[in-house]
């Protein structure tokens, strides 16, 4: 099992609309996560800083396949048109990221 992390901003103006789509994810989105062995997954808001944290758990063993079955399927692209919009990735984040990746420096077991 690998532990993910990643941080990007949000436009505050979407902040409302960007939590109720969250309370009521499409079903074939999770489902997708789940059969792309994403678990425990979780997104976290700070404000006034309006950035988002991310945090799942890979538990597969071929996260490239697993992500890239994320990014062709067709209820995920559009789920994404919705949410990407509102969202504001940063400008430090890698080449090919929308969400930046970040270390995992601590880890209680």
């Amino acid at each position: 099992m690998k532990r993910m992390g990643m941080v990007i901003g949000i436009d505050p103006r979407h902040i409302p609309e960007y939590k109720r789509l969250h309370a009521e994810v499409w079903p074939k989105v999770l489902a997708r996560l789940r059969k792309s062995n994403i678990t425990n997954y979780s997104i976290f808001l700070r404000q006034p800083e309006n950035l988002m944290f991310s945090y799942w758990e890979y538990t597969g063993s071929d996260f490239a396949a697993d992500n890239a079955a994320i990014a062709a399927d067709p209820i995920t692209q559009d789920w994404w048109k919705i949410c990407g919009p509102m969202q504001v990735p940063l400008i430090t984040r890698q080449q090919g990221e929308w969400w930046a990746g970040m270390e995992e420096v601590f880890h209680l077991d």
